[in-house]
């Protein structure tokens, strides 16, 4: 519905990402009024400066590149790839920066929205500040909930700030294609830029100050970085960048070990940082600035009436699981505001328990990498008995069928006590694909005896569960 000037609602949601959408859906679907307050475009982040554009710059060149290695399709494509037909294509999943389409789905589904900055100003209190500076106040009859969202990490080294230096936003709306990029990082958001702009002809250097993917199993990091180097990036990796300076259209970035990098751009993809800094979140005394601790349900501790979800949590930085966050978090508010039972066990309706344990994630580089659960090192650092299967993939039918010379890794971190999957990590050509088996396996704890009855069908890369299950072995039949 469009905002008529109401001063009240049941629910005020700061943000109108995918977070904040979500959370006013499930609020409406439950019978509340709900109302979105966002001083930039409806739909945040993921539809305009991440998920989906980053995704277009990526999946032409993957497609190009598998179609050149699989004999009888590389015979056909002859042609370079059209970078002006990607961007075209990108722009296309951006609706061109307009969110009007998004504005006109809130208004479908019944919900309020204020153009605006929103800041909370005491107990169910938010202030909203128009673009020409006029001020408003709403108040909210049940609950606050905060959705909005991180910003790119800036690191304090020498002369970055002052080097006009792209986020991922820049990298992901380009207009044209630099000939030169220098990226300091080494996470997602550095490898996957990496991947595309070295498909599309840009001489990339990386500089990460440790490895590649870190938090991941180490085969994947090692695997991409393979892959980089292999499709012309120059790595420099436990390599710490000491300055950054820019001349003109020129970008000089120096490191640690006396090498001088200069590149046209220079990408800083370090981190993310929580956009809570003018929020008001002083106004009921937390610090502006800083992650928002909340529980289970996604309320903030000792304010009954305030939520967070999505980046601003701190939880898993990740649009799905944000989502995930906000049906919980919607769900919830409307239980509180009706006197409807709450659901506050683990995997109950109103918690979030898998940003604990069962966390889905794709790194979408040739190959990608797509993991879910604990890593072998952070299942053993829990106090887990584990074992650890590994198998290559290559050596399954189908993958050998779906791409030639198929190259990629698998691993299954099992919990001995109960024989049941805690993690598991595919490296490999489209295995994003492979994921969701994988993440229901973990969160419905099913034992390996009853995955053994869980056939794949042959000859698909699926097979793979087949192998790791054999390479376990059946000592529990």
């Amino acid at each position: 519905m469009s905002d008529h000037g109401s001063a009240e609602y049941d629910l005020i949601i700061l943000g109108g990402g995918a977070v904040g959408e979500n959370i006013a859906d499930r609020a409406v679907q439950g019978g509340l009024t709900a109302v979105i307050v966002e001083n930039e475009l409806v739909g945040g982040e993921c539809s305009y400066w991440a998920c989906m554009p980053s995704k277009v710059l990526l999946r032409s060149t993957q497609a190009l590149r598998a179609a050149r290695q699989l004999p009888g399709a590389a015979e056909a494509v002859t042609g370079q790839l059209n970078i002006e037909a990607v961007l075209a294509r990108r722009d296309y999943y951006t609706s061109n920066w307009s969110d009007a389409g998004q504005v006109q789905w809130l208004d479908s589904a019944g919900i309020g929205l204020i153009r605006g900055h929103g800041r909370i100003t005491g107990t169910k209190r938010v202030t909203v500040t128009a673009a020409d500076g006029s001020t408003r106040e709403i108040t909210a009859r049940h609950a606050v909930a905060v959705a909005t969202g991180s910003g790119a990490l800036v690191p304090d080294i020498e002369g970055l700030a002052d080097a006009q230096p792209w986020t991922s936003r820049e990298a992901t709306s380009i207009k044209t294609v630099p000939e030169s990029l220098a990226i300091i990082g080494g996470g997602v958001v550095a490898t996957e830029m990496a991947a595309a702009f070295a498909g599309f002809g840009t001489e990339v250097t990386l500089i990460s100050r440790s490895g590649l993917l870190t938090t991941m199993e180490p085969f994947a990091g090692e695997q991409v970085g393979a892959a980089l180097r292999d499709q012309g990036v120059n790595l420099l990796l436990d390599t710490k960048t000491t300055s950054v300076h820019r001349n003109g259209n020129a970008v000089t970035v120096e490191t640690s070990d006396g090498q001088t990098i200069t590149a046209q751009e220079v990408l800083v993809a370090t981190g993310r940082t929580p956009n809570t800094g003018d929020a008001g979140l002083g106004s009921v005394g937390l610090t502006p600035g800083e992650w928002i601790e909340t529980d289970d349900t996604l309320r903030v501790p000792g304010h009954n009436w305030l939520y967070a979800a999505g980046d601003v949590t701190n939880r898993a930085l990740l649009t799905h699981q944000g989502k995930y966050q906000a049906r919980a978090v919607g769900d919830v508010i409307v239980a509180r505001a009706t006197g409807a039972a709450v659901d506050a066990a683990p995997w109950g309706r109103h918690v979030a328990t898998a940003d604990h344990a069962a966390v889905p994630q794709v790194t979408f580089t040739d190959p990608e990498i797509a993991s879910v659960g604990l890593t072998a090192h952070a299942a053993a650092k829990a106090g887990y008995d584990i074992r650890v299967v590994d198998y290559e993939i290559g050596n399954v039918a189908g993958a050998g069928l779906h791409a030639e010379g198929y190259k990629g890794t698998a691993r299954m971190v099992v919990d001995e006590a109960r024989k049941v999957v805690l993690g598991v990590t595919f490296v490999g050509p489209d295995v994003s694909e492979l994921l969701h088996a994988a993440t229901i396996a973990i969160v419905a704890e099913i034992p390996l005896d009853r995955l053994w009855h869980a056939v794949p069908a042959y000859p698909t890369v699926s097979e793979i569960w087949l192998r790791l299950l054999e390479t376990y072995g059946r000592e529990t039949r």
